[in-house]
């Protein structure tokens, strides 16, 4: 009997027979690496078909991509272009005429180039905009905001610092745009009390309203209460809005749950009062840099019994305000008393030992305050999970071992330029749930401290060591491996530190900011362990690393692809080290001063090979020996060119030594781009 040939089996994917919608929650979970979603896409052609119709959010790095990218994934709805720097009017045809009426968020806050033309095709082609950001479209007219005008579905816009828009294109955008809910027009110094007043007359549902430095009066306060859906409103640093204008006003807006007035020094308890009487469902209150918070102006917070976060920063404060502000805001969740100028520990305990339930709490540069605050804070604020002290530096070492001992649920921890040491360090390590501790210029601690924080904190994220001269090689591989979920450290001018330092954090695989300046240590084997580990890495600062040269700039190029920001100054890398990092297209920041084994020809060839830069900061020297021409052309890109040099009468001539503390201008000193 003749035997049969078999007849192969036709291709088959298992994967086919899984639901699409169960794709797509398997793509929903891959969030947090960005090469993952692409590693997905090229399992087969139905993965990578469908990942391009799943993707609804696109952050393109390059203009010149954008017809090709569109194509690839016609479902996007959000797109954000704030990374690229050059936006032409063609750009947003390109986007106009693939997007349609898929397109309902565009972000051009850090774009350029384009003109009311551009916008004009955009909003008439995708007609299901609800979202734009033009902040910092310094070039934008009137003209633009009439094409902004035609999008007639948009909720929320963001215009900040769009300098030449008047109160006329501020007219337009009110009557055209009646749906809008979010609105920010901070810097916009060409809109006043007309503009503002039409939008809060013709846009009736203005949730947000954002008026930051505008030059208003008390002309426009009327229509903007009577808003009846209105929760946010910022009114810092609008200096025509003093008491005489607001009690004439005598009204308040009862839908206000955010209240900003920072820096607005003509308001006083009595503005303040006339404001607050009826908004009664006020949660959070900005008075930053405002007059003295004494009685008086606590008193004018009696009615707000749902206030939860009250920012004072800066302001000069008495111990009777603090107390009374203790007494009236009951449901106190947040307190922000930064840089507050009269602060004791009399005014801050009989604060903090009335709520119990505080969250948060902010004491930065708070010198006057001892161990008897920290006590009243660490034995009554049980709920707390940040507390920012730094710069408390009238609080000794063995007090700060009281936040350890009362098992703090911390999450976050700013001790910079304090006195803490190695025991306030082993007691603060029982904050199991620390994910940020910052511990700058606390040259106390040593790796027998900082060990224990690195075998305890697991959770931990961020990591600030700046200037910690004590620590060594040790207590990073503690950190490495009790910290596998560690995203940013900061051991600059920890001058102790060596390679084995950057192996043991290349095992973080997450990784994505390190700063090392000031390690002479390290060499570029140290940087190339890094590089091959942690392939998040995207920010790197080896400022002053001397012994870091090409053998360390070739394999970051090649392993470390999104790397956006980088700082090279006083390294050993010459010509080919830096050419080499061409090849990573995230790049948009390098910072090339005072490198000896850089040529002109080098540095040109560098800044034509690398097309996604936006900001390069060179030495001054540099300018003469490098053609205008290459100059043209990386404006026309997009490319900003900031020129360094020694700046030391500059820099002396802004302030007298008693006007600064020594240890801050010293330092200040040691880390400007010279």
């Amino acid at each position: 009997m003749k035997k049969q040939k078999s007849i192969p089996e036709p291709n088959f994917n298992r994967f086919d027979l899984v639901s699409e919608e169960i794709v797509f929650t398997i793509l929903d979970l891959l969030n947090e690496n960005p090469l993952d979603k692409k590693a997905f896409s090229l399992v087969s052609r139905s993965f990578y078909a469908i990942e391009s119709r799943h993707r609804k959010l696109l952050k393109p790095l390059r203009s010149e991509h954008l017809r090709k990218v569109l194509n690839r994934y016609p479902y996007v709805s959000n797109l954000d272009l704030s990374l690229c720097p050059r936006i032409t009017d063609t750009s947003l045809s390109v986007v106009s005429s693939n997007c349609k009426e898929m397109l309902r968020s565009i972000n051009l806050s850090r774009s350029k180039f384009y003109s009311h033309v551009g916008l004009s095709n955009l909003v008439m082609n995708c007609v299901n905009l609800v979202e734009i950001d033009l902040s910092n479209a310094i070039q934008l007219k009137d003209l633009a905001a009439a094409a902004i005008a035609e999008a007639k579905n948009l909720v929320k816009l963001w215009l900040v610092r769009c300098k030449c828009i008047s109160d006329i294109g501020i007219g337009c955008i009110a009557v055209g745009c009646k749906k809008l809910k979010f609105l920010s027009l901070k810097w916009c110094l060409g809109v006043g009390d007309l503009g503002v007043g039409l939008i809060a007359v013709k846009c009736k549902e203005i949730r947000s309203l954002d008026l930051s430095y505008l030059p208003i009066t008390d002309k426009c306060l009327p229509q903007i209460l009577e808003l009846k859906h209105l929760e946010d409103l910022v009114l810092e640093g609008c200096f025509g809005i003093n008491d005489d204008s607001i009690v004439a006003l005598n009204q308040g807006c009862k839908s206000l749950k955010m209240l900003d007035l920072s820096s607005c020094q003509s308001l006083s308890h009595i503005g303040l009062s006339s404001l607050t009487n009826a908004a009664v469902c006020l949660r959070q209150l900005i008075f930053s840099y405002g007059s003295r918070v004494d009685l008086a102006l606590a008193d004018s917070l009696q009615h707000l019994s749902m206030l939860q976060a009250i920012k004072l920063d800066g302001c000069q404060v008495t111990c009777s305000g603090l107390k009374a502000i203790g007494n009236w805001c009951i449901s106190l969740k947040e307190l922000s008393l930064s840089k507050c100028r009269g602060l004791t520990d009399e005014g801050l305990s009989s604060l903090v030992t009335k709520h119990t339930d505080l969250r948060k709490l902010d004491i930065t540069c708070c010198r006057k305050i001892s161990h008897v605050s920290l006590a009243h804070i660490t034995n009554s604020c049980t709920s707390l999970i940040s507390l920012k002290m730094e710069s408390c530096t009238s609080i000794p070492a063995e007090a700060f071992v009281l936040i350890g001992q009362r098992r703090l649920f911390l999450e976050e921890l700013d001790l910079t330029d304090n006195e803490i040491d190695d025991e306030g360090l082993k007691s603060i390590s029982r904050c199991s749930n620390l994910s940020i501790l910052k511990l700058g210029i606390c040259l106390d601690i040593t790796d027998e401290g900082l060990i224990h924080i690195g075998m305890c904190c697991s959770k931990l994220k961020e990591l600030d060591l700046y200037r910690s001269a004590g620590i060594t090689d040790s207590s990073i591989l503690a950190i490495a491996r009790g910290c596998p979920g560690l995203e940013m450290i900061n051991i600059a001018y920890c001058k102790f530190i060596t390679d084995c330092s950057l192996m043991s954090l290349s095992k973080c695989s997450k990784l994505n900011t390190i700063e090392n300046r000031g390690c002479p240590l390290i060499t570029s084997l140290g940087l190339t362990s890094v590089a091959m580990g942690c392939k998040q890495l995207s920010k790197l600062d080896i400022k002053k690393c001397h012994n870091i040269d090409d053998a360390g700039m070739i394999p970051l190029a090649h392993f470390s692809q999104n790397l956006k920001q980088i700082n090279l100054s006083y390294t050993s890398v010459t010509d080919v080290g830096l050419l080499s990092l061409a090849s990573i297209s995230c790049l948009q920041s390098i910072t090339v001063l005072h490198l000896e084994g850089l040529s002109p020809s080098g540095m040109a060839a560098t800044l034509l090979a690398c097309g996604g830069l936006t900001k390069v900061k060179l030495q001054a020297s540099f300018k003469s020996l490098l053609p205008q021409i290459l100059f043209d052309h990386l404006e026309a890109r997009g490319c900003a060119i900031q020129w360094r040099d020694k700046l030391f009468q500059v820099f002396f001539s802004c302030f007298t030594l008693d006007e600064l503390d020594p240890k801050c201008w010293k330092l200040q000193l040691a880390d400007m781009e010279f």
